[in-house]
């Protein structure tokens, strides 16, 4: 519209939506999955879906681990043999089944396992085994065990099992065979010790037998998995806590008076009366009231934010003072509430680049611990004391409990999961986890200016006319225009018309060339608004000064003329937003290179430049020639981050490393993003740097205590020490320490609920 308008494409406005950036591109992270669908969310009417209720949509379960996995119920991984859980966490799921289930099995286990630890490691020592025998207390143990280790163990067998079909080893592939070799050989050699050789009997002919250490390290490798599980759903505290925002009902307002209705029977335009201390139902806005609503569960903004008539309100948010009458406009799965809810739900699902390092370790480690168990298996039996069989089996068993990769393969996800959700409640929305990753590591911070560095909601500060016209007459003729777009400079001159009461007629032949300006014919006249470029063949020279004066004072421009002759010019300025300083200033102490994009001319971006302490401008920038420039930087070497909220973002938004979003634009801007601001300010990327690098030093600190413990644990294990200290390490601890490893890795995740933004 001018040479000074900001940035925003015009080709989106009078019918032009979206146009080549209605389709964005997938998120390559997410490339090949197979999601449950949540596009056909519409209900008939647009009806009103609670999205806290699985009711709502499939119940579709996951892997934290494998999120490629996808299945329409609990069950196992294929790959890792974890128990899958709900891809999005909703109030109603009740008890986790396979938390329910392995409870069931670790007391059943322990209890039957406790008599089996008395006879095996502390029958001696109390007298049991002479009070009821040597062979008596064989098979008591017999007794004991076998149920659990074959039942309460029996889903590490299955997993085991599966995982040597599907050529996917994993943690429960050592599981299976530590407690299986331990219990099959003790049965064996209970039932025919006579097969041994005299070496491994005693005076009473019977041989050794681990029953007590099958069944512990059934039953421990059972509380790790408790333990887990319980975690776990901690982790998906942030969506319960998103999704226990809503409420169950609203207060409809109708011509037959007021009712408390239940959320699902509501439709799009009915009105809503929200009372103080309630929570708002729906997305809509004020027809009636004023108030102060508490945004903080949704934005990250403490403040509470006056509400009026035509204000914009969000489902979820907390009316704190005065009685409001909202429309309802979003619905459902439509509500931001809902949004972000499957925002944060696939963000905890995906993947980081990091993760690929504890992948292509993961390939081939459970190899690589069954060659060292036989390894070690073979030493003790070859060179080992006597009896060198039992050392060799002791080792080994010892070796494929310990050296299960449960840390491992946890560290990462279990970090992402809590980062993402710590996030959302920060009002900083993570799309994918390698955008969370990349974060920390931005250098250059390239953010457009109108509706990011301002607040987006310019107005009219001046109206110089030429030829004889009027001011009045000038800004009739321009409002009659700018009603047919939806821009904001041009909803700023709608508005000014309308607060001065002017009345402005249709207009016809309707055209707006993007980032040029606009155009129409007005009672048979042929009005122009927009650059000097735009209206080149008008001559302007009277203007030209004027309009360098209110540029360097930091206004837009724009020019008008009718017919062909210059008619005058609108002068338009957008506010600083009251945080843009204060963030600007922590990046750049942060060392983040700033650069300002502007469609406005250079005089007019320099201006607002001084007042931010922005040293480096491209101004003059064509919606088109956004990608270019972020492109340019990249070039240069930079990790670029780009900050916008138009659809003319986009594109450039897609370019950068990480494109960031402001919350209060568009819907194909926040598609394009890596990160969503919800608050819809700078302060969130200062949020969002915090998050990146406190999650990254979780996880790195996550692999190292996994790599450290496999590093010590395997060698031990193997019997490394036994030759100059004589130390064997026990299988039974080698399950505690594999068990506690897993809830240390995780336990260390859920510190990340404890990051501060202050």
């Amino acid at each position: 519209m001018t040479d000074e308008k900001e940035d925003h494409c015009r080709g989106r406005q009078a019918g032009d939506h979206h146009q080549g950036a209605a389709n964005p591109t997938p998120d390559a992270g997410n490339a090949g999955k197979h999601h449950c669908s949540h596009q056909d969310n519409h209900h008939a009417g647009h009806r009103a879906a609670d999205p806290a209720r699985p009711a709502d949509r499939d119940t579709v379960y996951t892997c934290p681990m494998h999120p490629q996995i996808r299945k329409a119920g609990p069950g196992s991984c294929p790959i890792c043999g974890m128990a899958l859980e709900p891809a999005v966490a909703s109030l109603d799921d009740g008890t986790n089944p396979e938390l329910a289930d392995m409870t069931r099995r670790f007391w059943v286990g322990l209890v039957l396992a406790i008599p089996v630890v008395a006879l095996g490691m502390l029958g001696e020592a109390l007298g049991l085994n002479r009070l009821v025998g040597g062979h008596a207390s064989i098979w008591l143990q017999a007794a004991f065990s076998s149920p659990v280790v074959l039942w309460a163990g029996w889903p590490f067998f299955v997993r085991g099992w599966a995982s040597v079909r599907s050529r996917n080893l994993n943690m429960f592939t050592l599981i299976a065979l530590g407690t299986g070799a331990a219990w099959g050989y003790s049965l064996i050699a209970s039932l025919v010790p006579h097969r041994f050789p005299p070496a491994f009997r005693n005076a009473e002919g019977m041989v050794d037998v681990y029953y007590e250490a099958a069944a512990v390290i059934t039953v421990l490798v059972l509380l790790g998995q408790v333990l887990e599980l319980r975690a776990r759903e901690r982790t998906s505290g942030a969506i319960r806590a998103l999704l226990d925002l809503a409420p169950k009902t609203a207060r409809r307002v109708s011509p037959e008076g007021e009712k408390e209705v239940p959320l699902e029977t509501l439709v799009v335009g009915d009105l809503i009366r929200v009372r103080p201390g309630e929570k708002l139902a729906v997305d809509g806005t004020v027809t009636e009231g004023r108030s102060s609503v508490d945004e903080s569960m949704v934005t990250g903004e403490s403040m509470p934010v006056t509400k009026e008539t035509g204000s914009v309100v969000i489902g979820g948010t907390i009316n704190r003072s005065g009685t409001l009458v909202i429309r309802a406009e979003k619905l459902g799965r439509d509500s931001m509430l809902a949004r972000i809810v499957q925002m944060v739900a696939e963000a905890q699902r995906s993947r980081a680049p990091i993760q690929r390092m504890a992948d292509r370790v993961a390939a081939w480690f459970v190899p690589a611990v069954i060659a060292v168990a036989l390894v070690a298996f073979a030493g003790w039996a070859v060179w080992g004391p006597e009896p060198r069989f039992t050392y060799g089996l002791v080792s080994a068993v010892t070796v494929l409990i310990i050296a299960c990769p449960c840390a491992l393969g946890l560290a990462t996800p279990m970090s992402i999961m809590v980062g993402v959700g710590r996030g959302a409640q920060a009002g900083v929305l993570i799309k994918n986890a390698e955008a969370l990753e990349r974060m920390e590591r931005v250098d250059t911070l390239v953010v457009d200016k109108t509706g990011t560095l301002t607040e987006g909601r310019p107005s009219v500060v001046g109206i110089t006319t030429a030829n004889a016209c009027s001011d009045g007459e000038l800004l009739r003729l321009a409002a009659a225009v700018e009603q047919a777009s939806e821009h904001p400079l041009a909803d700023a001159i709608v508005a000014t018309a309308k607060v001065r009461g002017i009345v402005y007629p249709s207009v016809t032949n309707f055209d707006s060339p993007s980032g040029k300006g606009a155009q129409g014919t007005v009672e048979g006249h042929h009005v122009r608004l927009g650059n000097s470029n735009f209206l080149s063949g008008a001559d302007l020279s009277e203007l030209t000064g004027e309009a360098e004066r209110l540029r360097q004072e930091g206004a837009s421009v724009i020019y008008c003329t009718v017919d062909g002759k210059a008619a005058g010019l609108l002068a338009i300025a957008d506010p600083v937003k009251a945080t843009t300083p204060a963030a600007l200033q922590t990046l750049q102490k942060d060392g983040v290179r700033i650069v300002m994009l502007t469609g406005d001319n250079r005089t007019t971006a320099e201006a607002v430049a001084r007042r931010l302490g922005i040293t480096e401008i491209e101004a003059d920038v064509l919606p088109d020639q956004k990608s270019q420039v972020v492109a340019r930087l990249r070039a240069e070497g930079r990790t670029i981050a780009m900050a916008g909220d138009g659809v003319n973002d986009a594109p450039a938004l897609a370019a950068a490393d990480i494109g960031i979003a402001m919350g209060s634009g568009t819907d194909v801007a926040m598609e394009s993003a890596g990160i969503t601001l919800l608050k819809g300010d700078l302060t969130g990327i200062v949020r969002a740097r915090i998050l990146s690098a406190a999650t990254m030093r979780n996880i790195r600190q996550n692999l190292f205590f996994a790599f450290v413990y496999n590093a010590i644990g395997v060698p031990v294990a193997a019997g490394v020490l036994y030759p100059a200290f004589g130390i064997l390490l026990s299988p039974i601890f080698a399950a505690a320490a594999m068990a506690l490893s897993s809830a240390s890795v995780i336990t260390n995740a859920l510190r990340l609920r404890l990051v501060r933004f202050d």
